[in-house]
């Protein structure tokens, strides 16, 4: 994943980035309210030798030997004998291990001194407890760890040098860090969980999602309609609409693309339902009726036909019917609107739409229709819910994959390929319908342009109208 399509992952999903950064932040917040505030105080001792007569190396002796007793005094500081002594003169309702939790003991290295730090809740116990230490380890020094022989003084002296003071304000919680660590948190927690979801979702989300499945040129992109339930037929209805030029344009790459055995009959299908493989196709036909070609839109659905309900003509008849030698041409091709387009309907739902599509009187049929149609518009079933989609893709001049950006999966799209390819259907290119056409998701298909390759192979000519007065009524299965 590019730097690009991260930041644009990014700006998509600024809701869920938003609301982690908000969750988080508001979780340090509300942990931070709940804290008992912690005022912290301390003190600072100097330990000593007691200068008497003695020589230089005696001096000498003594400061080395404060250094290293210094070291030890550190842990006389916490012990139990210092402890105790300090809950006793304070009356403190506390264990000896609590105590000893709130005083902190260090010395700095190479020195004579002892910092005594003291956190508690309440400042002025704090301080209390933190002056109190070191003037009861001041005694422990002088009457019990460094006692002399008697009427002899003693040698270690300790001397405060900085007591304890009551603190003003609380050492924590530090609200303005929790809500900056919150928010560094909340970020990075989002934008991994942007990333992550990015990574998961395998639908369609753009042009490089299909060039990365397939090199099959992508021939048209249709945007998302969102009246496309009330007006599917969209390219007779508004003719104006924005929406009808994306078919106009597919209709101009359509005729530059090479169609196995110069046939024009092509087979519109997708890899799943509801993509827009019907309305694609409908549509479609319009707009190449309206540029003057005789144009025959065939609904080969034979499973789950729509076609003939959604133009609103007779459906009681149609290409099952021809198939089964029930029907005459005359009697199932319905002109449509336009002087040049004719729809070629379902007809009844057979037991066995398989065994028609695959049989060599469909063949005929569509031999028939390219004869005297300039295009042929084939509307099949899904190529992975069906095998109606792969058995005509053998007989048509070319077939396109409908893709429905954000609703097709990965997979799904390169096994609805593989699927034809592997029965020899000349796949022509990939139509992605359902594009966004406002906000960030359209930026991943705004760079769309089709490239064109090689050179039409013949050009397509308008045929007289008295070609269509052909009798089908002798093709036999």
């Amino acid at each position: 994943m590019e730097l690009r399509d991260i930041l644009l992952t990014l700006r998509k999903s600024w809701v869920l980035l938003l609301s982690v950064v908000l969750i988080v932040v508001g979780s340090a917040a509300a942990w931070t309210l709940t804290r008992t505030p912690q005022y912290r105080t301390s003190t600072q001792l100097f330990v000593s030798m007691r200068v008497g007569e003695g020589s230089v190396g005696d001096l000498s002796q003594g400061s080395s030997y404060v250094r290293q007793a210094v070291s030890s005094y550190v842990s006389v500081v916490t012990s139990s004998i210092v402890m105790d002594q300090v809950i006793s003169d304070l009356d403190l309702n506390i264990s000896t291990s609590d105590v000893k939790k709130k005083v902190k003991v260090n010395s700095p290295e190479n020195t004579v001194l002892i910092n005594i730090s003291v956190t508690d809740s309440d400042p002025e116990r704090a301080a209390a407890i933190a002056n109190t230490t070191a003037t009861v380890f001041t005694d422990v020094i002088s009457n019990q760890l460094e006692k002399t022989a008697e009427n002899e003084p003693v040698r270690v002296q300790v001397d405060v040098i900085e007591p304890a003071q009551i603190p003003v304000s609380a050492v924590s919680p530090r609200t303005g860090m929790n809500l900056a660590l919150g928010f560094l948190a909340g970020i990075t927690l989002g934008v991994a969980l942007v990333l992550v979801r990015s990574v998961l979702d395998t639908r369609v989300r753009s042009k490089a999602d299909i060039e990365a499945i397939s090199e099959l040129p992508i021939v048209g992109m249709i945007g998302r309609d969102p009246e496309s339930e009330k007006r599917p037929l969209v390219a007779l209805k508004d003719p104006r609409n924005p929406l009808v030029e994306s078919f106009r344009t597919l209709r101009t790459n359509l005729s530059y693309l090479n169609v196995e055995d110069d046939s024009n009959s092509v087979i519109i299908t997708s890899a799943g339902p509801n993509q827009g493989k019907t309305t694609t196709a409908m549509n479609l036909a319009v707009v190449m009726a309206d540029s003057g070609a005789r144009v025959v839109l065939v609904d080969a659905d034979l499973r789950k036909p729509s076609i003939a309900k959604t133009l609103g003509i007779e459906g009681g008849v149609g290409l099952s019917d021809l198939l089964a030698g029930k029907a005459s041409f005359e009697d199932v091709l319905q002109q449509f609107g336009r002087q040049h387009l004719f729809v070629l309907p379902a007809g009844r739902i057979p037991p066995n739409p398989s065994e028609l599509l695959g049989s060599k009187t469909m063949g005929k049929v569509l031999d028939m229709l390219s004869e005297h149609f300039d295009y042929v518009i084939i509307d099949t079933p899904p190529v992975l819910a069906v095998t109606d989609a792969a058995i005509l893709s053998k007989r048509a001049g070319g077939t396109l994959m409908i893709a429905a950006a954000g609703m097709v999966r990965k997979q799904e799209l390169s096994n609805a390929l593989e699927a034809l390819e592997k029965v020899g259907g000349n796949l022509l290119g990939v139509i992605v319908t359902m594009v966004p056409t406002k906000g960030l998701d359209a930026y991943s298909y705004s760079s769309y342009s089709y490239q064109y390759y090689g050179s039409p192979t013949s050009t397509v000519s308008i045929q007289d109208e008295s070609a269509l007065n052909v009798d089908l009524g002798s093709i036999k299965s």
